[in-house]
């Protein structure tokens, strides 16, 4: 099954070019332009990554709210952004408000989808020590790595 990765650019010819290359990458893409319609379609089902740019038309900083806002409600998703602002404080404050990544749009497009790939590379390891280091017995899971245990409730018909 291919991964899903939302692209949110206010730009339409912008969109529309790296929704081309990634699906060529058989890539499954959802495009927005604006916070709202991505928080709507988010809200029902996430994909396997998000690239964001910083501005989204009126909203100057739209996308540092956005980030904020995904990495608040999934805490886990893969969030990269991709802005044509490339200032120190710019980079800092993406990587500080929970980015997995800061690319400028001046990135060559192989050099793009590897950083996508290398990204979609370490989530995976990163799930698969993940569930190695999970016990599950009937309603309780002791999740090894966190030091934690969570007892599942009794369900009642």
């Amino acid at each position: 099954m291919s991964k899903t990765i939302a692209i949110v650019e206010d730009e339409a010819d912008i969109r529309a070019n790296y929704a081309e290359l990634f699906q060529r990458q058989g890539y499954r893409v959802r495009t927005y332009a604006n916070r709202r319609e991505v928080l709507e379609s988010f809200a029902t089902q996430l994909p396997d990554l998000a690239i964001l740019d910083i501005g989204l038309g009126d909203e100057i900083d739209g996308g540092f709210e956005l980030c904020r806002e995904l990495r608040s409600a999934a805490p886990a998703l893969p969030i990269i952004f991709l802005s044509a602002r490339d200032s120190d404080i710019d980079v800092v404050s993406g990587l500080r408000l929970g980015a997995d990544d800061y690319l400028t749009k001046d990135i060559s497009l192989p050099h793009l989808t590897a950083r996508v790939a290398a990204l979609f590379r370490r989530v995976a390891v990163m799930a698969q020590n993940s569930r190695e280091n999970q016990l599950l017995q009937g309603d309780l899971a002791l999740d090894m790595d966190r030091k934690r245990q969570t007892i599942s409730p009794i369900a009642f018909f």
